[in-house]
């Protein structure tokens, strides 16, 4: 089974993701290429740290040279942006990073590029699949990654250096080295410390590492940047008296962030931040985006900007789609992935880091004193989440419940709209929400809630909760 979900093919190691799928896949790709008359433009190929991504990455370089596909072939592990920014640069119809983002250890998947080195569309995706679909393994070219190579079909590329000098000619490099920053980088056992820890010491910032050693297991805990998987990281900004505690995950395309007092600052607030700054210290001028799942916030500030925020479905193949279309400043999700205007057309979380690191030394204020000033401007929204596996049946019975019959509970609050054009979302008319959702990426139910008071949405989450029986 390969079928593309919100963040590319994804699946259990030794399960789906196999060298035999990897193969059926890269396969559909060098066939549907040949039919769209683009079999002559090179694909650029990287993989992270996770189990088998390197090798899986030659499985699938072999079959592409087989084919007789030009792969440019990045031979160390990367951030996924950097493979992004590769097929940007390249102008490149496509690019492939093998990585399972921040899943767990035993997951690994495959992200397809296009174009301009943006997340592949459904179209594209759905038409992959439909290739896919007509193959057996005997319909695959097969040959060794080494006879690629010696070929010249397979190429090793290095364009690590000019993504990280891309990103410094992005950010205010003065005004960072003023400030003298000490910030904590924990990597997650991912793949971002080369590129974070030169960009920001180029800077002049002092930097640390933790968890910076390759774990294929990450320690034993999931490689994602959020309140549980940085509490290691809070402790030790607050004990090393640090300005500023940065996470990445797994392959770097997401970020999340410690405070100097050792407090988490939930992606929605980072994706706030970053647009408040931009905006009305910068003073660039455009819209917002932002997935169904995160903060209103944003509606908000943009309004008050006289810009307009624009709301997408989850996956940021929507976010970055919906930026080139409204020249939009900046666009996120509530996951901790975001891009900007100018950038890679995808998540980039060593690039978000950067950008926040010069947000703090040029307005010259801790990061909790610049949200303080946000949410006295414009008040209060803060997110319960919530998560849980479920059975084939118990899916089926939630999927009838929401779905079909479409059922909701009595929340004590007057409802303004439902809309079910990514899960089931429930907008209240006291401006809150919450959305009730399958991920795209894990066999999970997640439920997403804003209010004013992070009480009032664990309250609210609890309704939905009782009456779905999770």
């Amino acid at each position: 089974m390969i079928k593309f979900g919100t963040g590319g093919f994804r699946a259990v190691i030794g399960e789906d993701f196999t060298k035999q799928n990897i193969e059926l896949l890269a396969q559909g790709l060098a066939n549907m290429m040949k039919d769209q008359g683009v079999e002559n433009d090179p694909v650029a190929i990287g993989y992270d740290r996770r189990f088998l991504s390197d090798i899986g990455a030659k499985w699938l370089s072999a079959v592409l040279a087989a084919n007789g596909i030009k792969v440019h072939f990045i031979n160390v592990d990367v951030p996924t942006p950097v493979v992004m920014y590769t097929v940007k640069q390249n102008g490149s119809h496509y690019g492939i990073a093998i990585t399972a983002s921040h899943n767990p250890a035993e997951y690994n998947g495959i992200k397809v590029f296009t174009l301009g080195g943006r997340d592949a569309a459904k179209e594209v995706t759905d038409e992959l699949e439909g290739y896919i679909e007509k193959l057996t393994p005997a319909d695959v070219k097969t040959g060794t990654f080494e006879k690629g190579l010696a070929d010249g079909i397979i190429e090793y590329i290095t364009p690590v250096n000019d993504y990280i000098d891309s990103i410094l000619g992005f950010i205010d490099q003065d005004i960072i080295r003023k400030s003298n920053l000490r910030v904590l980088l924990d990597p997650m056992f991912g793949v971002s410390q080369t590129s974070l820890q030169t960009i920001l010491m180029t800077c002049r910032c002092t930097v640390d590492v933790m968890h910076g050693e390759h774990n294929p297991l990450f320690g034993g805990r999931l490689p994602a940047p959020s309140a549980k998987g940085v509490s290691h990281l809070a402790l030790k900004v607050v004990e090393g008296g640090y300005d500023l505690g940065i996470a990445t995950d797994g392959d770097a395309d997401r970020i999340g962030l410690i405070d100097s007092e050792g407090n988490y600052i939930h992606p929605n607030d980072i994706l706030a931040l970053l647009y408040y700054y931009l905006v009305k210290y910068k003073g660039w001028k455009g819209d917002c985006v932002r997935s169904i799942a995160t903060t209103h916030l944003m509606d908000r500030m943009a309004a008050d900007f006289g810009f307009t925020s624009h709301e997408v479905p989850v996956g940021f193949k929507w976010v970055s789609s919906k930026i080139d279309e409204a020249d939009a400043v900046i666009g996120g999700e509530s996951s901790g992935g975001l891009t900007v205007r100018g950038h890679i057309s995808g998540k980039d979380g060593v690039y978000a880091a950067a950008l926040l690191v010069e947000m703090i030394c040029a307005i010259g204020k801790p990061l909790n004193e610049i949200l303080k000033e946000i949410k006295d401007t414009y008040g209060h929204c803060d997110m319960s989440e919530f998560d849980t596996h479920f059975s084939y049946e118990k899916k089926d019975e939630l999927n009838h419940t929401l779905f079909v019959e479409k059922k909701l509970p009595d929340f004590g609050i007057e409802i303004e709209k439902v809309s079910y054009d990514d899960g089931c979302k429930v907008y209240f008319k006291n401006g809150g929400w919450i959305i009730c959702r399958f991920s795209g990426t894990e066999p999970l139910i997640r439920i997403f809630c804003e209010q004013e008071t992070y009480e009032r949405a664990v309250e609210i989450t609890g309704i939905m909760r009782e009456f779905l029986g999770l």
